[in-house]
């Protein structure tokens, strides 16, 4: 049985090791973000992960209500990994998609929230910071964050002029 099928996603507050990040207020309906993390565990389904066997799955929500599915792919020269979250952004980028509402990431580490790395941070950043992050265990127990709680005082668009 795929995990999570058959369980309902339930919200929990800040991560065992008190994470500052969590939020409980969030945009999406309750229906919206089960179906995020839902979607998200099918991404995960497809995680390429021969090396690590860390398998991890992402699921953006566009501004137009589009999802798009993202997971993991590793190479044997593990630097050149590409992350679930780059992903989904760059999939939803090709489809033509540049503002986005929400990302659902499921990966499994026991009881302890999985958030993304800097790179997925800095590149979620470059398409706003009001965006909800929903970090997902299998069993769809979830906690909500947003981009600019992720990476606060980040190095983005609307700092960068040109003259």
């Amino acid at each position: 049985m795929e995990q999570g099928k058959g369980t309902e996603a339930q919200q929990i507050g800040p991560s065992t090791n008190n994470a500052t990040t969590a939020e409980i207020n969030k945009k999406l309906t309750d229906a919206e973000v089960e179906d995020l993390i839902d979607a998200s565990l099918r991404g995960r389904q497809n995680s390429y992960s021969p090396y690590s066997k860390f398998k991890v799955g992402a699921a953006l929500l566009t501004e137009d209500g589009s999802v798009v599915l993202g997971c993991n792919v590793e190479n044997v020269s593990y630097g050149l990994a590409v992350c679930a979250e780059r992903t989904a952004i760059c999939r939803a980028v090709v489809e033509g998609h540049r503002k986005f509402k929400a990302i659902a990431i499921t990966a499994e580490m026991g009881d302890t929230f999985v958030g993304p790395c800097g790179m997925c941070r800095q590149t979620m950043v470059e398409f706003g910071l009001d965006w909800e992050v929903y970090l997902a265990m299998p069993n769809k127990k979830y906690m909500k964050t947003t981009v600019a709680k992720l990476l606060p005082d980040s190095f983005n668009p609307a700092w960068v002029t040109f003259t």
